[in-house]
């Protein structure tokens, strides 16, 4: 279980977006230099109350290519009870984006945070810039033969002494299981590697909706993050804020508003007579906001606190206590997507709130 702490009352697994250095491919799409600073650094209030923009406190607009930036991020990690995180990672048959960050890490062996890999298997889309319809790295699933050279490029990954297990197996995360032609494929041919490799076996975890179910796509276990949006499309949510007053009421366009206050707690799904931390592992989400990336068609979760927040991590932390911390995994989403308002770095507003919310529960004697 690496550098977890002993007294924690879970595994808390934080989702790491490496997008924060600049490449040839954004280059050609966004302009020169372009990072998800862009985005955070030049969004602004869109209705009277807007938390906009979100400006990064102790590690600043950092450049992931500089290793005291990726050392700092674990020291905060480690000190505020997260076990790891989970590098989303980009394949597109064969094709990587966004390695280096994580590739030096591996490289250099530092820092010595427990790690995993997820991998974010979509499309590319101009969703950032809000045109959701123009393609610009097409995901595609080309067969075996792709799944095992794309097996064999992690196997370094999956090899190292920080990675993180259950039971003894890598962890490995899939965004989109659905997505794959043939699921049960795909993780056949990875497990019979794992095998031929020297490895225990592997521990495949895929997001997907409470009617799914893991073992029936091959996978050990599920994590369903669909419950905010359930909730936003049973009820009648798009409605003014309370307390707020429009300036001489004037109707205008504004992003989908949605009180984190209201959800914080329901985001915090469990598959009903299920086994919460073995077959479903649960998430957190200290806040939404993708208004940076996606202007007025964006979401809003307002007025997110830590102490909102508090609430969302007990009733996870409610969950499953008998079963061993070992198999009690949280995914946190995330550690540092900025331009969705979705992290858990110090930011001006709150500090380190929201790490010390998760520490204090974490160590909490139940």
């Amino acid at each position: 279980m690496g550098n977890a702490l002993v007294t924690s009352r879970a595994r808390v697994i934080a989702f790491y977006l490496p997008q924060f250095h600049p490449i040839p491919e954004n280059d050609e799409w966004w302009g020169p230099g372009f990072t998800e600073w862009r985005n955070v650094a030049k969004a602004r209030p869109l209705y009277r109350g807007h938390y906009q923009p979100h400006i990064p406190a102790d590690l600043g607009f950092y450049d992931l290519r500089v290793p005291e930036t990726r050392w700092a991020q674990a020291d905060l990690a480690k000190a505020y009870g997260i076990e790891g995180f989970a590098y989303w990672h980009y394949w597109f048959a064969g094709r990587r984006i966004l390695q280096r960050p994580f590739q030096e890490v591996l490289d250099m062996k530092e820092p010595d945070l427990p790690f995993c890999l997820a991998w974010a298997n979509q499309s590319w889309t101009g969703i950032w810039h809000g045109l959701s319809d123009k393609i610009l790295i097409e995901q595609t699933y080309p067969g075996t033969a792709d799944y095992r050279a794309h097996f064999n490029a992690l196997l370094p990954a999956l090899t190292d002494a920080r990675y993180i297990t259950v039971d003894g197996k890598p962890l490995f995360y899939v965004f989109q299981p659905t997505g794959l032609p043939d699921a049960r494929q795909f993780t056949d041919v990875w497990r019979e590697l794992a095998l031929k490799a020297g490895l225990k076996g592997l521990y495949l975890v895929g997001e997907m909706p409470l009617t799914s179910s893991a073992g029936e796509w091959g996978f050990d276990a599920a994590v369903d993050t669909s419950g905010l949006l359930r909730l936003i499309t049973r009820r009648p949510w798009r409605r003014p804020l309370d307390r707020i007053r429009w300036e001489r009421k004037k109707l205008f366009r504004r992003p989908t508003i949605v009180q984190y206050k209201d959800v914080c707690e329901n985001f915090v799904t469990n598959r009903a007579g299920g086994a919460p931390h073995v077959d479903r592992h649960l998430s957190l989400l200290p806040g939404w906001d993708n208004t940076p990336r996606s202007g007025l068609n964006g979401l809003v979760l307002h007025g997110s606190t830590p102490e909102h927040f508090r609430r969302q991590v007990r009733r996870a932390l409610s969950l499953g206590t008998e079963e061993p911390v070992e198999h009690r995994l949280l995914f946190l989403k995330s550690w540092n997507e900025w331009a969705e308002g979705n992290y858990m770095e110090p930011d001006l507003r709150f500090g380190h709130g929201y790490l010390e919310v998760l520490r204090a529960e974490l160590l909490r004697v139940s």
